[in-house]
């Protein structure tokens, strides 16, 4: 019986049409292309499983190892209510121009629609060019038919909310709020599985062939909250060498962890993998059989199983620690 141990994995490299070179820059993703959008370090989606990049286990997909050792990589709560299938996704976006304004249905709607989980997810500010900023729902309250005639009008963008934003702001977007990320911002999006996206407004952008991209109007009409936007950043204190709260929600947690010295992270209460996404630095993760080390921009799953881990920074590091 092969002992679970910390697993690493092989990113799926995504072209956008508004995607750069920054993933390359920043994480060293290995990538030709200079539309290098996204990179999906953890993914259990259809077609675009990520695969074992180490041990004895390498090659295996993370849909393999959900199926093989159940609990033990997922824990017992959330393998009796996902079944084999991993809840999260974990992407790296660069945005080397505008994204479209997008917003993304709630389970249930997912599920008669798509047969698909919802999406609600966060964005981590990883890097962001100066004035850079980032759409977050809407100004004051809006009601449909003000919000289609913006749209039919192309001056949409004038109920929504931009927000300025710098490397470490941390937005929550929940399913039904109307969002896109700016040009010149680099986010880690943690989210449900779930490749479901409702386009309304794309600045009139074509792609190499000369066609402007599909929009999803009718579908979108009735997922928005057309509601004022509250405060959109997240607040949050942070303290070196301890572990700092970042998003609490009904489908996932995130820490942030900023430390120079070893860390000892006791998951034994938990009953949930962990994630870790690494933003920088360097360092080793131990627990009782093995040892994996870690470097800026990889992201690593500590099974279930796993009930104890340290953390062994060689230089200073920042992940970002996730969990159900």
């Amino acid at each position: 019986m092969i002992e679970l141990y910390p697993f690493k994995f092989t990113p799926v490299l995504k072209d956008k049409i508004w995607g750069g070179a920054k993933l390359q820059k920043l994480f060293d993703k290995q990538a030709s292309t200079e539309k290098l959008g996204e990179s999906w370090e953890l993914s259990d989606v259809a077609g675009d499983e990520s695969v074992v990049s180490n041990g004895e286990l390498k090659g295996l997909t993370l849909h393999d190892l959900i199926k093989k050792y159940q609990y033990g990589i997922v824990g017992k709560k959330i393998y009796e209510k996902y079944g084999g299938v991993f809840p999260l996704l974990f992407k790296l976006i660069d945005a080397n121009d505008n994204l479209s304004i997008q917003v993304h249905p709630g389970d249930e709607t997912a599920k008669v629609r798509h047969n698909s989980f919802g999406k609600t997810e966060m964005w981590y500010v990883v890097d962001a060019e100066p004035g850079a900023s980032l759409i977050i729902g809407f100004t004051k309250d809006c009601s449909k038919q003000q919000y289609l005639d913006a749209l039919n009008q192309g001056v949409v963008e004038s109920l929504l909310q931009k927000v300025p934003v710098v490397k470490g702001d941390v937005l929550f977007i929940p399913a039904g709020l109307v969002h896109a990320i700016g040009k010149g911002v680099v986010v880690a999006e943690i989210q449900q599985s779930s490749d479901i996206t409702y386009r309304i407004y794309d600045y009139k952008r074509k792609d190499e062939n000369g066609n402007e991209r599909e929009l999803h109007v009718d579908q979108a009409l009735d997922v928005i909250n057309f509601s004022a936007s509250p405060e959109p950043k997240t607040k949050y204190s942070l303290k070196e060498n301890e572990v700092c709260p970042l998003v609490r929600c009904d489908y996932f947690r995130t820490n942030k962890i900023d430390f120079t010295h070893s860390l000892d992270c006791d998951y034994s209460g938990k009953d949930s993998f962990v994630v870790y996404m690494c933003l920088s630095g360097n360092f080793y993760i131990e627990c009782a059989d093995s040892t994996a080390h870690v470097t800026k921009g990889e992201t690593v799953l500590i099974p279930a199983q796993i009930n104890h881990v340290k953390l062994i920074p060689e230089e200073k590091s920042e992940l970002l620690e996730v969990y159900i």
